[in-house]
Formats: C-alpha cells, sequence, structure tokens
C-alpha cells in the first residue's frame, strides 16, 4: 500500500514540474522585443549603414553657394562627391542611391523623386519654419534685369517691368509663387487689375514678343508658376527660359554674356548677388521670395534629423560611413 502511494505522489511531482515548465515558456514568449534606436542620429527604427555616397551641385550653382556658406565649409568639400547639373538631377540621383546624401530646394517634389528630406537641428523644413526663423538654411531667390537703356525692343522692356511687379507685389504672383513652394507673403500683394494700370502694355497683343530668362535652376519651378499666371494676363507674351545655375544670371544680363548667344532679360540667383556682381545697374534687382535648402537621403534611409557639425563632418569627408555619423 505504502508502494502504491509513493507511486502516486512521484506522479502529482512530475506533472507539476511540467505545467511549471510550460508556463514559463508561454510567459517569455509573451515579452515584447526591444528595439534600439540612436539617440544622436535621428533614426526611425535604426541606424544606416555603410560607406556615405556624398552628392553636391556643380561650382557655378547657387544652391552650392548657400550651403556651403551656411555649413560653413567653402573650399573644403571632400573630393569624393560626385556632381549634379541641376536641382532635378540632385534629387534624381540621390532618389536612386540608398546610401546617397545631397541637398535640395524645398521646392523641389521629394516623393516623386523618392527622397526625405531631414530634419536641421531639430527643426523641420517648412514655409512656417522659414519664415518664422527657427529654419536656419535659407536662402533667397534673388533676380535682377537689364539696364532700363539696354532693351532693343521697347515693348520687351515695358513687359519686364510689367512682369517683375506682377510676380513681386501682385495678390496672383505671390500666389502662383506660393503654389510652386515659393515662401512669400501673399497677404503683402495687390490685386493685380489695380496694379496693371501703369502698364498699358499688357493690353495689347504681345504674342511676338520674347523676355529670355536664365540663372538658377532652382528658381524654375516658382518662376514657371509665376509665368504661367502672367501670360495670359499680359497679351500672351511668351518665354524663353535657359537656366544653367546661379552665377549666368548677372552674367547673361548685366556681365560679359549679356550680349551673346546666351543672352537673358531677367537673370535669377538662388542666393544673394556677390559683391562682384553689379546689379544696381539693372531697372529692377532683389527677391522675389525665399526658399530652404534641404538635406535629402532616399526615402528608405531610416535618419530624420543632423546638426550643422555631422553636416559639415560628412561632407568634408571627417565621416565616411553612416554608422561613424554620432
Amino acid at each position: 500500500m505504502k508502494k502504491i502511494i509513493s507511486i502516486l505522489l512521484a506522479l502529482v511531482l512530475t506533472l507539476s514540474l511540467v505545467a511549471c515548465s510550460n508556463n514559463t515558456k508561454e510567459t517569455e514568449a509573451e515579452k515584447p522585443t526591444e528595439t534600439k534606436t540612436e539617440g544622436n542620429t535621428g533614426t526611425e527604427g535604426g541606424s544606416a549603414t555603410g560607406s556615405i555616397n556624398v552628392y553636391t551641385r556643380d561650382a557655378s550653382s547657387g544652391t552650392r553657394g548657400a550651403f556651403e556658406e551656411l555649413i560653413d565649409f567653402e573650399g573644403k568639400l571632400t573630393d569624393k562627391a560626385a556632381e549634379t547639373s541641376g536641382n532635378g538631377d540632385m534629387a534624381t540621383k540621390v532618389g536612386q542611391d540608398a546610401n546617397a546624401i545631397g541637398y535640395v530646394s524645398l521646392t523641389t517634389d521629394f516623393q516623386a523623386n523618392k527622397i526625405k528630406a531631414l530634419q536641421y537641428e531639430g527643426v523641420e523644413a517648412t514655409e512656417e519654419n522659414v519664415l518664422n526663423g527657427s529654419y536656419a538654411l535659407k536662402r533667397p531667390f534673388s533676380y535682377v534685369t537689364r539696364a532700363a537703356d539696354d532693351y532693343a525692343d521697347e515693348n520687351v522692356k515695358k513687359l519686364v517691368d510689367a512682369f517683375m511687379v506682377f510676380m513681386t507685389e501682385s495678390t496672383e504672383g505671390l500666389e502662383a509663387v506660393a503654389s510652386a513652394g515659393g515662401i512669400v507673403d501673399v497677404k503683402a500683394g495687390k490685386p493685380w487689375e489695380e496694379l496693371k494700370a501703369n502698364h498699358p502694355v499688357v493690353d495689347q497683343d504681345n504674342s511676338a514678343l520674347s523676355i529670355r530668362t536664365g540663372g538658377s535652376t532652382s528658381v524654375e519651378k516658382a518662376l514657371k508658376a509665376a509665368i504661367e499666371a502672367f501670360q495670359p494676363l499680359a497679351g500672351n507674351v511668351q518665354f524663353v527660359t535657359a537656366h544653367t545655375g546661379s552665377s549666368d544670371g548677372y552674367k547673361r544680363v548685366l556681365g560679359d554674356e549679356k550680349d551673346g548667344a546666351n543672352a537673358a532679360d531677367i537673370g535669377f540667383a538662388s542666393r544673394e548677388f556677390k559683391t562682384e556682381e553689379d546689379v544696381a545697374k539693372g531697372m529692377h534687382t532683389g527677391v522675389f521670395a525665399q526658399d530652404a535648402v534641404v538635406v535629402a537621403v532616399a526615402e528608405s534611409n531610416p535618419l530624420t534629423n543632423l546638426t550643422k557639425q555631422q553636416i559639415f563632418d560628412i561632407f568634408t569627408g571627417a565621416v565616411n560611413t553612416w554608422e561613424e555619423v554620432k
């Protein structure tokens, strides 16, 4: 009898131990997996890995000039950087390279190019943040026209005058620029119907006349929007746009190319005009919008933010892999 009782007790003890073991396994399986993120790199679900492929603009680019000045690395760009021919080319190449980093205008179509805008010092690149001063990577969209006495056709001169007023002062012009990403104060505008009284040339048929523009590629999107809004209000005047970089904006309007095959009536720069670019001679000169320079990576890159020092280190070659970005 005692032997039977001992066997039963052993069986009960064994079953209890098995049950406890199963409960322990179930509890461990239910524990959530911890996800580690890098504290200073600003990443979503991890860090980028591998070599950093730096892309830059050509030497004539106003975007490049503004970017290098703002980050303070003029003349120190890594010799491994690949040059791109324009804002669109930069966006395309960065979007096609998972390890790429570059910089573009805020007017860029980020989604279409499969690129992501990074925050700068923890601040998102938005129009509101540019206007309130919290986003520091910003630059002007500048313009200058030919001198008042340097137009072969008087009506073209009058139309250039009208267009500059339309783009910079009219509600319709400011709205057009804003619709294409240019950062402007639309509320400061006046109705074109009121302003055009000083520009009767717009009320005639101007379809046989052309205004030539050149300079920065970054301004093209905002400029095109203003042109399309202006044309039906100005006798369908034509525009010939040939943009190759900010340094050509002054040259083709007031500089040594103003009378050549590439001459223009309005020149644009996505930066302030330099001291040696004497824009005071132009019939009109000024800033028609503000823009943000945005550091961009491929949309697959988990990075979300970079500091000024991190950007400096990457673009000067002090840091060459994503793992080093701290």
